[in-house]
């Protein structure tokens, strides 16, 4: 079925209970396209995607992958997507090989086409020294090749990651990351990504932000920085609230509560850095300055870190 979208979200909202996870989401996916979901744990992120991997029914708005729609042809959806969950899902009692096997026969991939298959994916993920090897005593990032090779094994048109690096050392991190972006080059396949990590997000061609159930900003990473504007103050003083309410009084300018820091958007920032700390010597503890990153991006949107820390 012809689609202009890879994947096509509108309006999707999801209750548990009396709790909102999802209001009224929106946004497309390209065919080829990296795409993250960038977001903190209970922000919603991992309830849609379980609704795109169709482990969970559509409640309001709608969504299709590929042109398929979730609600009325999941069937059609599962053949066509690719899914590694967070958790794991491979049998750790079971070798690499028998691991793929018995992940083939589940899509009715058999004899010569599956030998095929499994020997080619070893081959790219770097796995074919390990194919008689037990899971259980594989590394965490050779693991999670496995539970990638699992996820491609039917040569799926679109891949589905949830956290994939949960778990990994820097540099299984960046094996993995580098092999997605293979993945996506080589063969075409668009790839959504879920993800916590400012790293991981910064690999994505664009990037949903998502907090407290709501899309608060989409676009691509460098992008988003760029909207923040000007340059990023973090300050640090021990009466926060009376240097917030004297600053904003002498320059203008109404400085964001960010935890026990205060945090300002300004250009010419190590110019305003060299008037606050002289107007203020007493009260500022250390300030710090940098370009926008996506935490900025995150703290823009939201009020409030990635990691906890209402703002005021």
């Amino acid at each position: 079925m012809p689609s202009s979208h890879a994947i096509q979200v509108a309006g999707v909202t999801h209750w548990y209970g009396d709790h909102r996870a999802l209001d009224n989401i929106g946004f497309s996916v390209e065919p080829g396209e990296l795409f993250g979901l960038l977001g903190p744990n209970g922000g919603g992120k991992t309830t849609l995607f379980r609704i795109l991997s169709t482990l969970l029914p559509l409640q309001q708005g709608s969504a299709s992958i590929l042109g398929y729609d979730l609600g009325s042809q999941p069937g059609e959806v599962r053949c066509r997507i690719g899914v590694t969950f967070q958790a794991p899902s491979i049998d750790p009692k079971l070798t690499v090989f028998e691991n793929l096997k018995h992940q083939s026969h589940l899509y009715g991939i058999l004899g010569r086409s599956m030998r095929e298959r499994i020997d080619r994916l070893l081959d790219h993920l770097s796995l074919t020294d390990r194919r008689n090897d037990r899971v259980e005593s594989l590394s965490g990032g050779l693991k999670r090749r496995v539970e990638i090779a699992k996820g491609l094994l039917h040569d799926p048109e679109v891949l589905l990651l949830d956290e994939p690096s949960t778990g990994l050392d820097p540099g299984a991190r960046h094996d993995l990351w580098h092999y997605i972006r293979q993945l996506r080059s080589a063969r075409g396949v668009t790839v959504l990504v879920t993800t916590h990590l400012m790293t991981e997000a910064d690999e994505c061609d664009r990037l949903g932000i998502i907090d407290r159930g709501h899309l608060v900003a989409l676009d691509s990473p460098d992008r988003l920085r760029a909207s923040v504007g000007g340059d990023c103050l973090t300050i640090q003083s021990s009466r926060p609230q009376e240097l917030a309410v004297r600053i904003a009084e002498t320059f203008g300018v109404t400085p964001r509560h960010v935890g026990d820091s205060l945090r300002i958007e300004q250009e010419q920032g190590h110019e305003f850095l060299r008037d606050l700390v002289a107007a203020f010597p007493d009260d500022v503890t250390s300030v710090s300055m940098g370009k926008p990153t996506l935490e900025d991006v995150f703290i823009d949107r939201t009020g409030h870190r990635l990691w906890g820390g209402e703002a005021e």
